[in-house]
């Protein structure tokens, strides 16, 4: 029989473990993959029966790739399930029909993504399409994409149907911080490609990112969720480039 192994990537996630767990109990094996948690995940993670591995974080690409390298042999396919993510039946189901089926290397799975509490179909947050079904020993993750990861497969890909769940953003000031993060993150890698910005990119560039998420992804169909999602990130744009200028203000400086 094939063998199914859910992996969790974990770090403080007191809150959702035993849900997300709970949710992927239709695996063969479930290892919570922890960064060394300073809350209760671990011990919660045990108590619903989850092995734990505990690995220090470098970067999301790599702390996957060592999950992988854990499973190793003991497993034929690995689910990778964000502690906020949930595994719906009708996905699980589907799941278990998919890796019988000979010739992929992996799959992508849709993603509902529940931004400040409400399902959110627009602006570029759906279908959203996540790679997380892995056969063991096709996949693995680029190390140079340290953050919104990408998944190397020896194979075709297949994509499911049937959406998993992800209990995004709880409220403004994590959608903020994260953002934060993101923004400079892009702004690094400008820098690094040699990439300098020119005024025009501080007008410009946010104007046709708001239209890109309200018109072209749709923003429009969550109504003032979607316009508030659309101005939030044609801002983070806008900031991208004023975090680019600094950086080359100060290897101009060095």
């Amino acid at each position: 029989m094939t063998r199914l192994a859910a992996v969790i990537l974990t770090y403080n996630e007191a809150r959702h473990i035993q849900d997300c767990i709970d949710s992927v109990q239709f695996a063969d094996w479930v290892l919570v993959f922890d960064s060394f948690s300073t809350d209760d995940t671990v011990t919660l993670a045990r108590e619903r029966g989850a092995e734990v591995i505990q690995h220090a974080f470098a970067d999301y690409a790599s702390q996957r790739n060592a999950a992988l390298d854990a499973v190793g042999d003991r497993a034929d396919w690995v689910l990778f399930v964000d502690a906020d993510e949930r595994i719906p039946a009708p996905l699980a189901d589907e799941i278990r029909v998919v890796i019988e089926k000979p010739g992929y290397a992996g799959w992508q799975v849709p993603r509902h993504n529940y931004i400040f509490g409400k399902l959110t179909l627009g602006a570029g947050w759906h279908p959203d399409y996540q790679t997380r079904l892995l056969r063991v020993g096709a996949a693995r993750y680029d190390p140079t994409r340290k953050v919104h990861e990408v998944v190397l497969l020896d194979g075709p890909l297949g994509t499911l149907e049937n959406p998993l769940v992800h209990h995004n953003y709880q409220h403004m000031a994590q959608f903020l911080a994260k953002q934060r993060v993101y923004t400079a993150y892009e702004a690094q890698i400008m820098f690094e490609q040699g990439i300098r910005p020119k005024p025009r990119n501080y007008i410009l560039q946010p104007l046709r990112h708001f239209r890109w998420r309200w018109l072209t992804l749709k923003g429009y169909q969550d109504g003032w969720h979607g316009l508030r999602l659309s101005l939030l990130m044609a801002w983070y744009e806008f900031r991208k480039y004023v975090i680019l200028r600094g950086l080359w203000r100060d290897s101009a400086g060095t």
